[in-house]
């Protein structure tokens, strides 16, 4: 669950923390106090848009921050699939807003705003107030059953899936397939033109490397022979003033030395060897010199071959890998249409056998789900029936789609009918603002035993309501609360004395600035609030004491 939202500078908040509990987490304030600021913040933290132009102080960095108990075992597999530590039992969540720069962090390791998205979908499930506007849209509708059911539909929605793809990729192969004998011909005529021109070359690895490096050293021979040459001309011996001429003479005076002084031994040897690795270096030299000289033939020969690789490259690939890797491509296109009568007829009986398939499969899902809607329909029923809508008429129509897909071939809605004697509508024609707000409750309290996840958060599920049906949505919601933790903002009495845990929001100035503040309130603090909910400004002491027996009443109704 939610142990406790840390935010600052967001809007009219300079730092807050909010400490949550377990149960119905019910805030309230005056109207424009900041509650949405609230729901904001944590939309934040799961991931939503973090922009500058929220900022309190814009030269300050923005921060929201979560922090989760994890105690479910099948959280904590699901978190483990993420690669999320969760050693600790607890999941630590930071975003920060740096120069415009948004900063996620899980358990201070650096992740995606997607990989956040997905940890915190896991964890929290945020009900904003425009998501009751979903129930207008029909594709939804499913989605719902689907989440209901997943037990009984998830298998054979992923059969569906999968058998569906192996059709797609046949039916695509059958529509490359689809020409005429005259384009067969022609494209035969065509790969065997190609296969043919491509195989006469006979390209060897690395060929073109090689010849590249060829031509260069022979298109720069001159140059390299003339620059040999001089180098040649300073260290031979064709030169008086050469370096071997120079130590020759050096050598026939060290001798003389040496027939004087034997004690010259060790300089001679040097010498020596200088020399010698001087006739060396002059020797090979000279034999680079020889090797550097082509003739117009050979040189011809390098060019042609190497303007053939290009133009094949051009034509098929950007390197002889790549040319061989077409050629392979283009025998198998070859050979697939030589065989093209046998492939097709054997693709055709493929693809009757696995649309076969596809269709069992989807007949077979379409039946779970339309077993699971009943189920289903009934409960909303009954919750809806515990939320005032009196002999409401609830129920799901399934119509086939023209086409299948990945999802099976249902399209379905839910209708409703709130009134007696009226016929069911389709709920995004029927439903008014205020009965989708019930009717989303009504429906989020149905998934809840098959909804893992830990927090619910309600915002403003009471708009349109009062009375009786206020009472009714309190206790719907503290239902809910047996089993998660639930975080609601409202502005009914009914709904704050069900709270658990109340909280207070409200609007200060501090220093001539105006800030949001969160209070938690003990139970004579909640009773105040629900007696400001109830009458105002002008709370009397009739007022107070009815707040009171709300709150005993609510208490003494709640089934945790």
């Amino acid at each position: 669950m939610l142990l406790n939202l840390h935010i600052k500078n967001i809007l009219l908040i300079d730092d807050i923390d909010i400490d949550f509990e377990p149960g119905l987490n019910i805030l309230t304030g005056e109207t424009g106090a900041g509650k949405s600021i609230i729901i904001g913040a944590l939309g934040i933290g799961m991931g939503g848009k973090f922009s500058k132009d929220i900022l309190r102080n814009t030269e300050a960095d923005g921060i929201v921050e979560l922090t989760f108990s994890v105690e479910n075992e099948n959280i904590r597999n699901m978190l483990s699939e993420l690669d999320i530590d969760i050693s600790e039992d607890e999941i630590f969540i930071s975003r920060r807003l740096n120069n415009g720069r948004t900063i996620n962090r899980i358990n201070d390791v650096t992740v995606t705003t997607a990989k956040l998205k997905a940890v915190s979908e896991i964890l929290i499930n945020l009900h904003a107030q425009h998501e009751q506007q979903t129930l207008l849209q029909a594709s939804k509708h499913i989605e719902i059953l689907d989440l209901f059911g997943k037990e009984k539909i998830a298998e054979v929605k992923t059969e569906v899936s999968e058998i569906f793809k192996e059709y797609s990729d046949i039916k695509r192969k059958l529509n490359e397939m689809d020409m005429n004998p005259a384009e067969r011909s022609k494209r035969l005529d065509y790969i065997k033109y190609e296969i043919s021109e491509i195989e006469a070359a006979d390209l060897k690895k690395d060929e073109d490397v090689n010849l590249e490096s060829e031509y260069r050293k022979i298109e720069n021979s001159r140059e390299i022979i003339s620059s040999a040459s001089e180098i040649y001309e300073l260290t031979g011996y064709d030169n008086k003033d050469s370096a071997a001429v120079k130590i020759s003479n050096a050598m026939a005076r060290l001798k003389r030395i040496q027939t004087l002084d034997s004690g010259i031994s060790p300089v001679m040897d040097i010498m020596s060897d200088i020399d010698a690795l001087l006739n060396d270096f002059n020797r090979e030299i000279k034999e680079y010199m020889q090797d550097m000289e082509f003739d117009d033939n050979y040189f011809n020969e390098v060019y042609e071959r190497l303007n053939l690789i290009n133009r094949l490259k051009e034509k098929y690939g950007n390197s002889i890998d790549e040319i061989n890797s077409y050629l392979e491509e283009l025998k198998t296109e070859y050979n697939n249409l030589i065989e093209y009568e046998d492939n097709l007829s054997d693709l055709k009986i493929r693809y009757e056998k696995t649309f076969e398939k596809l269709k069992t499969a989807c007949n077979n899902l379409s039946r779970i789900r339309k077993t699971c809607a009943r189920e289903l329909c009934e409960k909303i029923r009954n919750a809806l029936s515990e939320l005032n809508f009196n002999q409401v008429k609830f129920d799901m129509e399934f119509m086939e789609t023209k086409e299948y897909s990945s999802e099976g071939h249902d399209a379905a809605y839910f209708v409703i009918s709130t009134n007696v004697g009226e016929p069911v509508k389709p709920l995004y024609e029927a439903a008014s603002g205020g009965e989708l707000s019930r009717i989303m409750l009504a429906i989020k309290s149905c998934l809840a035993d098959e909804d893992s996840t830990p927090t619910l958060i309600f915002d403003e599920v009471d708009v349109g309501i009062s009375g009786i049906t206020a009472q009714k949505v309190a206790l719907k919601l503290s239902e809910i609360a047996s089993c998660h933790q639930v975080i609601s903002i409202t502005h009914l009495p009914q709904i704050a004395a069900m709270a658990d845990t109340n909280y207070l929001i409200e609007k200060k100035v501090l220093n001539e600035k105006t800030l949001t503040d969160i209070v938690r309130l003990d139970r004579d603090a909640s009773i105040k609030e629900i007696a400001r909910l109830i009458g105002g400004e002008n709370i009397t002491d009739k007022v107070i004491l009815s707040a009171e027996e709300m709150k005993d009443l609510a208490d003494s109704t709640k089934i945790y």
